[in-house]
């Protein structure tokens, strides 16, 4: 799964429950959720409570893992991140680098205590 069909899944579990009821239960404001339902990426903070109420791991959603299980494969090879992140007007653009650096390292760091 990706994040790209976060919106479809939260409408899945929603079912027939009210967008209100649904969004109190989730931790997010009715808006945030029809917002997300309808395509659009929620913000860091949004994604994590999200992740944890319904139980989804964070690094299937964004793609994080490793692609091969080849014993003689570097640490990073095969690894694919999709690191989305919601725009911020105080986060420069080497704070983003930072973040997706910390991030892969994170995942290197993972898939070599495997």
């Amino acid at each position: 799964m990706s994040i790209w069909k976060l919106g479809k899944l939260l409408m899945e579990r929603r079912g027939e429950e009210g967008i209100r009821e649904f969004a109190k239960k989730l931790g997010i404001s009715p808006a945030t959720l029809s917002r997300i339902e309808n395509g659009k990426l929620p913000d860091l903070e949004t994604f994590s409570k999200l992740c944890a109420k319904l139980e989804l791991d964070p690094a299937e959603l964004l793609q994080l893992g490793k692609k091969s299980s080849a014993k003689h494969a570097t640490p990073t090879a095969g690894v694919t991140a999709y690191v989305h992140m919601k725009t911020d007007a105080h986060q420069t653009p080497s704070a983003a680098a930072d973040l997706a650096k910390l991030i892969l390292a994170a995942q290197k760091h993972a898939a070599e205590m495997d």
